[in-house]
């Protein structure tokens, strides 16, 4: 997915799944059963909506809350990588100030959480959140490590691809996203039923980021690139 700057549009997939008709409940995935809505949305009256959103600030955020690497005592193990891209709405126009956040499993495959028991060890030095504004241009920028996959309990044997879990809050509440970006060629992506509840194949490479030699910095860590359309960006069920 590529976006230029804020003059030019952005071309999306010609696919319904963009639409109002998109289907929430995907057989595969058991937790839509209760997230998906079975029954007519209801419209409130206009005078109920209020498309001033929230504004934030950089004494919202701290200094290494971009970097996950550096926010404890030693370095976090696994693959370090810089996670970066710009965030923009449907129409191909910026959207500065944002705020991005991210939370992720650690290099073994495990979430710093109490309902997290998969039996992979904890990383005394990663903490797998992450918070940042987009700048000027409207990109933000991420260090981490690249996440592990790990067993989930939807169906027999199944794992979930490495992924890292954001959400954007834009500058009206019709700006808002949650979804997951994935990692280019992991052999996972066939088997994962969240992956696939986004049924259109442009749709779903929309959620893979792509290696970017350019961002990968000598010596240190690679880099990938994911642009984020708010609107266009295909949420997380």
């Amino acid at each position: 997915m590529a976006v230029t700057d804020e003059q030019t549009p952005i071309v999306l997939p010609d696919d319904p799944s963009f639409g109002p008709e998109v289907q929430l409940d995907y057989p595969g995935y058991r937790s839509t059963r209760l997230r998906a809505p079975n029954r007519p949305l209801v419209s409130l009256p206009e005078k109920l909506h209020d498309l001033e959103g929230p504004v934030f600030g950089n004494d919202a955020l701290d200094e290494l809350d971009n970097d996950l690497t550096r926010q404890h005592g030693g370095d976090p193990l696994g693959e370090r990588i810089i996670v970066t891209g710009r965030v923009c709405d449907e129409n191909g126009h910026a959207i500065r100030g944002a705020l991005v956040e991210v939370w992720q499993a650690n290099a073994a495959g495990r979430y710093h959480h109490d309902v997290d028991r998969h039996p992979a060890p904890l990383d005394p030095n990663f903490s797998g959140a992450g918070r940042c504004l987009t700048d000027d241009d409207a990109r933000y920028r991420f260090v981490t490590v690249r996440p592990g996959a790990y067993p989930w309990g939807n169906h027999e044997n199944a794992w979930r691809p490495a992924h890292i879990h954001f959400s954007i809050f834009g500058r009206l509440f019709t700006q808002r996203l949650v979804t997951q970006m994935y990692f280019p060629g992991d052999p996972l992506f066939a088997y994962d039923p969240i992956f696939n509840a986004v049924r259109d194949p442009k749709a779903r490479g929309l959620l893979v980021a792509r290696f970017d030699l350019d961002t990968t910095t000598p010596e240190w860590a690679l880099g990938f690139q994911w642009d984020i359309v708010l609107g266009a960006t295909p949420v997380e069920t």
